[in-house]
């Protein structure tokens, strides 16, 4: 696919189909994700797959199980997405969220609260097949989790070039320690975010709410 065209086309999918991805097409995803730059090419972002078993239907108990567990933990702890800042947030920032909300309240069930779908949906990957962990070792400061982000980023694109979906879920990161015990993550790596990834719905009206952008002028200065 064109560049241009490849990233302006991208948006996060929210609804998927009831249909596998096969492992090579992952492990391609990934390759493809770890050329990714990197300061001094430390590459230290670390990927661990759940996805389920490559037939129609089944999404795999080991999918279902770590959805349960993050289900149960977020509405144990009451923990909800949100902007994580430190300080409140200038109007323009939330001005943005509400315009995210604007896309895609009209297209959920009725009596279904925006912020339920939100949370409820990034502990279940929004039910996607495969459920990709990012995790750094603890040994990096902050300042690695730029080349994450790259990668990530990286990560998206080569996915929708492949005609796949993701959504980049940073909830998932409060229930470090859960993940780390379910999917025998070692101690020493810290759980960044998470990566949902399948094949997008094409008829959901969800998918098709699509965020616009702030413009140039907004968040970009000539000196």
């Amino acid at each position: 696919m064109e560049f241009e065209k490849l990233v302006t086309e991208r948006h996060s999918t929210r609804v998927f189909l009831d249909k596998p991805v096969s492992r090579e097409a992952i492990e391609n995803l990934l390759l493809l994700s770890t050329k990714a730059p990197s300061a001094i090419n430390l590459q230290p972002w670390e990927f661990t797959v759940v996805m389920g078993e490559e037939r129609p239907v089944v999404m795999g108990e080991e999918r279902h199980r770590l959805s349960r567990i993050l289900v149960k933990s977020m509405r144990e702890r009451n923990i909800s997405c949100g902007p994580d800042a430190v300080s409140p947030l200038p109007e323009h920032f939330m001005d943005r969220q509400r315009k995210l909300m604007d896309c895609i309240l009209p297209h959920l069930g009725k009596g279904t609260p925006f912020q339920y779908f939100i949370n409820e949906g990034s502990c279940n990957f929004y039910g996607a097949p495969v459920a990709i962990i990012v995790s750094i070792d603890q040994a990096f400061s902050k300042s690695r989790l730029v080349d994450v982000g790259i990668a990530v980023g990286y990560l998206v694109l080569a996915a929708h070039n492949m005609g796949l979906g993701t959504c980049p879920i940073g909830l998932i990161s409060a229930f470090d320690e859960e993940i780390r015990e379910m999917l025998n993550i070692s101690e020493e790596k810290k759980v960044v975010m998470g990566v949902g990834a399948g094949y997008p719905d094409p008829d959901s009206p969800i998918n098709l709410a699509s965020s616009d952008r702030a413009p140039l002028q907004e968040v970009v200065r000539f000196y």
